[in-house]
Parts: structure tokens; C-alpha cells; sequence
């Protein structure tokens, strides 16, 4: 197989030494070059033409965020930001970078191995991504159906890389009264927390970050915490999540077949959807779901930025419609 070749950009000599010798360890990718700001990174991009540039967010002269701003219209390429814990990441997503990596507390050489198995897999992942650059989504009309099922109460979605930019757009499409909806995002500890809020803020209805207890109620989304699992339950005439730490199941916690296996429980009352992610968390949850009767839906391959979850899920007959990220908006408004 033909290497990944990757430029490292980052202000900090350690750290593009120490990037440059962990990356090159694996035997599918190559560092090809080094820069220690967006100037000379813009240099070396039309030097070496890199297949992956991961990227500090603080830099001298120009920062990661600004320099994303200005390339990615002209030049979009995968990227992976390296981000200390602020929610300048999502910035960088809604620009166009593929996924980020929180940049390790004190010595890297003793805590880094986490970080380096996350960057060398996010690093694989980001060399298979479509780039999606910023835009506003433009809502295609859905060809409506005459759908026999009863109309449901509750939406559960999991998403995985290019998910937080999927998910922001897919809330944005969904009319009021918004239905209650139960979220599994992969993404780290503290990170959850803030995307949580970043949704709040921009939107009208409760989105928070979920707790055990938290009641699933309309005009509220409920995101899974960073580390612990999400599940869904009826308790007496309410419905309730609870959140536990516990085993990675499919190499994630949360996990998205987690979500769904409880939501299998509630038969025809629920919607499933399965969005934009690498590998097949999700599949057999949502095929679960459909046994029971949920209505499944599916992101398409040519609005995913990594057509991997709903790949498996569609390969496995767990949708039932597969539409693009503009569509399924629509979709979940004809059947809540």
C-alpha cells in the first residue's frame, strides 16, 4: 500500500520531533516534512503536496483557526488539529478539518501513548475523508412516502468523524416541537460537554449534556458524556437516561450499538439515524431498532465525510432509507 504522507505543523521543535518519530513508527504512513507556522506550512504544502497536515491551533503569526480560514477554499486538504481543551476544535471542524486530537498534559514522552494510537488512527481515517468545506446546507426537499408506521416519539442518533458538523446541521433542519432526541457522538471527555453547550447556545431548544436521571422530553437533546455509555429506559410513564462508565464496546465509550440496543426497547416509537463515521458502531443496534419497528434512516455516501458506520448499517439491512445529510431533516419531520 502507498504511505500516508503527512506534514506535521506545529510552533514547537519537541513536538515535530517527537510527532515526526511516533507517526513514522507505523509502516503505513511518512512524515514528509515540518513547519513551524502557517507561512512556512504554506510553503511546504506546495512542495510536497502532503496527503494529511495535522495542525497546532496556537501558533505564532497566523493560529491553526486562521490558517484553516484562508487554506481551506483554496487548498482542502485532510487535516487533524492538535488542540489543548477549548472549543476552538469545532471551529476547526465547521472549517473543513477532518477530526482533532486533544494535545497531551505534561510529559508526552510518559502520557503520550493514548495520544499517538489516536493520532496515527485518526491520522488513517483522515486520508480516506472527503475535505467538507464551510457552507450553509441547503435543505432538499424529501420525495414523501405514505409511511405506515405509527408516528414516533423519541430520535436516537450516532455519528462518528465529521459527526459535530453533521449533527449541528441535522438540528438545524428539524421543525418545532422538537421531538426528544438522544445523541452518541465519539468524542473525548470535556469535549462532549462543550459541544453540548456550543448547540445550546445556538439554538432555541435544551441541549445539554446528558446525566443519569435526565428525563428525555420534547424540546430537549441529550448528548452522551466523553466516557460513559448512554442508555434509554422507561421508568413508570416516563422515559429516563442513564450514564455509566464501562468496557469500550466497538473501540468507543460511548458507544453507539449501545444507545440503540436500549432504543430497541421502545419498538415502533422511535427513529434511528445513523450519520457520517469510520468502522460499524451502530449497525447491528440500529438493525435491532428496525426488528422492533423503528424507522432507520441512514446518511448516503456522497454527504458522509467517512462512509464507514452507515455503510455497515445499510450492508447489514438496518436502513431503511438511506438519504443525503440535507435530507434527512425532512425525513424526521414527516414521522415525529
Amino acid at each position: 500500500m502507498k504511505k500516508i504522507r503527512v506534514l506535521i505543523v506545529d510552533d514547537s521543535l519537541l513536538f515535530r520531533e517527537i510527532f515526526s518519530k511516533m507517526l513514522n513508527s507505523d509502516p503505513n504512513i511518512e512524515v514528509v516534512a515540518t513547519a513551524a507556522d502557517a507561512f512556512e506550512a504554506r510553503d511546504k504544502l506546495l512542495q510536497y503536496h502532503p496527503d494529511v497536515m495535522t495542525l497546532d491551533v496556537q501558533m505564532p503569526k497566523m493560529n491553526g483557526i486562521e490558517f484553516l480560514r484562508r487554506l481551506m477554499p483554496q487548498y482542502p486538504i485532510p487535516t487533524i488539529v492538535i488542540s489543548g481543551t477549548d472549543d476552538s476544535v469545532f471551529e476547526a471542524i465547521s472549517l473543513g478539518a477532518v477530526d482533532f486530537v486533544k494535545k497531551p498534559d505534561g510529559n508526552i514522552v510518559v502520557t503520550g501513548k493514548e495520544f499517538f494510537d489516536d493520532l496515527i488512527f485518526k491520522v488513517k481515517i483522515a486520508a480516506a475523508a472527503k475535505v467538507q468545506k464551510e457552507k450553509n446546507v441547503i435543505r432538499k426537499p424529501v420525495i414523501e412516502e405514505r409511511i405506515s408506521h405509527s408516528k414516533k416519539k423519541i430520535v436516537a442518533i450516532g455519528a462518528s468523524t465529521g459527526g459535530t458538523v453533521a449533527i449541528t446541521n441535522l438540528l438545524e433542519g428539524i421543525s418545532p416541537p422538537i421531538p426528544p432526541i438522544l445523541i452518541v457522538q465519539h468524542i473525548p471527555p470535556v469535549f462532549s460537554n462543550m459541544f453540548a453547550q456550543r448547540l445550546n447556545e445556538t439554538f432555541s431548544f435544551d441541549v445539554k449534556e446528558a446525566e443519569s436521571g435526565d428525563l428525555v422530553l420534547p424540546g430537549r437533546v441529550l448528548i452522551a458524556p466523553g466516557n460513559k455509555h448512554m442508555i434509554a429506559k422507561k421508568v413508570g410513564s416516563t422515559v429516563k437516561v442513564e450514564c455509566f462508565e464501562g468496557e469500550k464496546v466497538n473501540g468507543h465509550c460511548p458507544a453507539v450499538d449501545v444507545l440503540f440496543d436500549s432504543m430497541a426497547a421502545f419498538g415502533s416509537e422511535v427513529v434511528g439515524v445513523i450519520l457520517t463515521g469510520m468502522g460499524y458502531d451502530g449497525a447491528k443496534g440500529l438493525l435491532k431498532m428496525r426488528k422492533q419497528g423503528a424507522y432507520t434512516i441512514g446518511q448516503n455516501e456522497k454527504s458522509s465525510v467517512v462512509y464507514g458506520m452507515p455503510k455497515v448499517a445499510y450492508s447489514i439491512g438496518a436502513v431503511e432509507i438511506q438519504l443525503s445529510l440535507e435530507q434527512i431533516a425532512g425525513k424526521i419531520n414527516s414521522v415525529v
